[in-house]
């Protein structure tokens, strides 16, 4: 059991959006981080889903939520020629968008996202969303492929905001970060605890920056500027 001091309930704060956000998890993922940010990203949207797989061509619940003709179903993932939050107008937003919009995330590793993609010949169909990321991730306690790479969690968190300023979302982010915010705090402290059989010195502390942008290292990452 988790202790107490690390919980991150109380850092709380769901609420409901307008857009439904579907978090594809994959396994490895689901295993490993029963704290990871899709994790924290389903416990803060009400209205948002977890669903566990690798191929999910077949998935009944992905299919269902496709081919409802009331769902506009989107896929979040990086590219050039995807429809871009960032660059396009508030009315461009809201036409593309329409009613009841559905967004996809692929949560995992970036290889494994990758493989979920190329396995899920119903995602390969969806109409793509991104968005230009300027901000560094506050996922420090996890080595990153580049500067630029967000945690599942903060790209929900931008999208949210961009929708916000199309006028399709109304809901308040500003504590939407926050049980992420502490679960690094608490990460952090575990690692610096002389007591901890994970204790490193604030000399390796320093070194997680220098470290944290290693292309080999896996990640819970699923949103890469190309």
């Amino acid at each position: 059991m988790r202790p107490k001091s690390t919980c991150i309930c109380k850092h709380l704060n769901p609420f409901r959006t307008n857009t439904r956000f579907i978090i594809l998890m994959h396994p490895k993922e689901y295993r490993k981080e029963k704290s990871g940010t899709g994790h924290i990203t389903k416990l803060q949207l009400v209205n948002s889903e977890i669903i566990v797989g690798v191929d999910f061509t077949n998935n009944s619940r992905v299919n269902e939520i496709i081919a409802n003709k009331e769902n506009n179903a989107f896929l979040l993932y990086p590219g050039k020629d995807n429809f871009n939050f960032s660059t396009r107008k508030n009315a461009e937003i809201n036409s593309f968008m329409g009613d009841s919009p559905h967004i996809f995330i692929l949560d995992g590793t970036w290889p494994c996202a990758r493989k979920m993609l190329k396995l899920s010949t119903n995602l390969q169909q969806l109409k793509r969303v991104s968005f230009d990321n300027k901000i560094k991730s506050k996922f420090i306690i996890k080595q990153q492929p580049a500067a630029l790479c967000l945690s599942t969690i903060e790209s929900v968190y931008t999208v949210i905001n961009l929708l916000k300023k199309a006028d399709l979302e109304k809901c308040n982010t500003k504590n939407f970060l926050l049980p992420f915010e502490k679960m690094i705090d608490h990460q952090l402290e575990y690692a610096l605890n002389p007591n901890s059989k994970n204790y490193c010195s604030t000399t390796n502390k320093e070194m997680i920056t220098k470290n944290m942008y290693k292309k080999k290292t896996e990640r819970n990452i699923i949103f890469e500027q190309e």
